[in-house]
């Protein structure tokens, strides 16, 4: 089957969300078949403009839809989410499908034979993998371009750039080709994709998503995060993507009592990368700031800018720890020449580390993160921008010498990697469209633990804006 045939889409399911997607499923009143029929044709229909899918794989979601549906006719339901398509980004293993890491290193690889901890865990809840999705090479860059797929790009302006790493996933929920997706979130790889193409985009605290590495350091930085178009239906995968008795459902009864409770909320421009950069913030991402913060406070909530005063030297050390990670990566013998221009430039400056310089750095950097949650705890939650400006024209980043290209990236992204650092849970909303149709988000951070709290909040935002 080729999906090119216009039957196999449904406008019915289109105009779901994915909550009400997952109830239809379970009630059944359609088939997981029909359901994931809709969502190939979808994605054959729009993935050659948009290169959200660095892969796709027809037959083996169509037989795991045949499978469940035969399952429910025998027993109901499996899981909370039956039936639900959606793919991980190629950073992760998904048994039968090929792991490339958007490299050239591991284009040719074969079949991963075993489904990563976290995919297992969320396909055990009933959901099923229609492919996998575009990432930049290793998921280092805030953009999805690689050296051996096209680029993903925004729904919103298909000339821009999706963000990154999550960037098509990103382009695929708010495409229609998901009705939403897993991520991966190390600098704000769920985040930055979420507001560049007006999604939900949660990043749980470290250590919070079981399968997740739960070693407490400033060096683990990634944690694995949902992509919606509503925080209801982020909720609802978060809570499939914690797996276990207990974690399934919580996140999600929040959002939709919409109701996160009177809170002390902080708003803030300070960026952790001034001054070393140049920060400067397009009249929208302000405008989107204020017009959250406005609403909160109207909402009952109180709402105060937040005095926050990061302790230098942020920057450099940040992009140690940061390119570090490259030394990690099991290249094989030879691999170097097959390397994007980024990532050669990372993994000479990671080679020239001595294990003092990086000792320190480390060191600096815990130091750095245990101040900035102190200042952030004097509030519930703390509020910035999402994005300096506009998501840029594909192959602006790709086209700069590697440093430049990295700054670049800092400068469009200043408020993202710090919670990482932190280690603090955040939530990216969708706040305005400007003229030009393209989204502008606000950022959410939180205390830990406050996951389902952040949703509810968003929740909150997405009824007080509304049109």
């Amino acid at each position: 089957m080729t999906f090119q045939d216009a039957d196999a889409e449904r406008p019915d399911l289109a105009r779901l969300t994915a909550l009400q997607l997952r109830d239809a499923l379970a009630a059944g009143q359609v088939s997981a078949v029909a359901v994931t029929r809709h969502f190939l044709a979808v994605t054959a229909r729009r993935n050659p403009e948009l290169g959200a899918f660095l892969s796709v794989a027809p037959e083996s979601a169509l037989q795991r839809a045949g499978e469940l549906d035969d399952r429910f006719a025998e027993s109901g339901p499996t899981g909370a989410l039956h039936g639900m398509p959606l793919a991980f980004k190629d950073l992760v293993d998904v048994a039968g499908m090929r792991t490339t890491f958007g490299s050239r290193v591991a284009a040719e690889a074969p079949p991963a034979e075993e489904d990563d901890q976290l995919v297992y865990t969320v396909h055990s809840n009933g959901a099923l993998s229609t492919g996998k999705t575009t990432v930049p090479e290793f998921g280092l860059p805030c953009h999805s371009e690689n050296l051996i797929s096209a680029p993903a790009r925004n729904p919103l302006d298909p000339t821009r750039t999706a963000g990154g790493s999550t960037g098509g996933g990103a382009a695929a929920v708010a495409s229609g080709m998901l009705p939403f997706a897993p991520g991966s979130d190390g600098g704000g790889s769920v985040r930055i994709p979420a507001a560049a193409c007006g999604l939900v985009g949660l990043k749980p605290g470290r250590g919070t998503v079981p399968t997740d590495l739960q070693e407490d350091s400033v060096r683990n930085l990634t944690v694995s995060g949902p992509l919606a178009r509503t925080a209801a239906d982020a909720a609802l995968l978060y809570d499939a993507m914690l797996g276990g008795p207990g974690g399934e459902g919580r996140s999600l009864a929040r959002a939709l009592e919409a109701e996160p409770g009177q809170l002390r909320i902080g708003y803030s421009t300070a960026s952790p990368f001034s001054p070393d950069l140049e920060i400067t913030l397009a009249r929208p991402a302000v405008d989107a700031l204020t017009a959250a913060a406005a609403a909160l406070g109207r909402d009952g909530h109180e709402v105060v800018e937040a005095d926050l005063a990061f302790a230098p030297g942020y920057h450099a050390d940040f992009r140690t720890v940061w390119t570090s990670a490259l030394t990690r990566v099991p290249l094989p013998e030879g691999a170097e020449g097959l390397l994007g221009p980024l990532s050669t430039h990372f993994l000479e400056l990671a080679r020239g580390y001595s294990a003092s310089f990086l000792s320190e750095s480390v060191e600096r950097l815990t130091d750095w993160a245990a101040d900035a949650r102190r200042q952030l705890a004097a509030h519930d939650v703390v509020l910035t921008p999402m994005l300096a400006f506009a998501p840029p024209a594909i192959g602006a980043f790709t086209s700069l010498p590697p440093a430049e290209d990295y700054e670049f990236q800092c400068r469009f992204t200043p408020y993202t990697s710090m919670i990482n650092v932190m280690g603090l849970p955040a939530v990216s909303v969708p706040v305005l469209r400007d003229a030009e149709g393209l989204n502008w988000s606000v950022q959410a951070v939180g205390r830990p633990g406050t996951e389902s709290q952040l949703l509810a909040l968003a929740a909150r935002l997405e009824q007080l804006l509304a049109p």
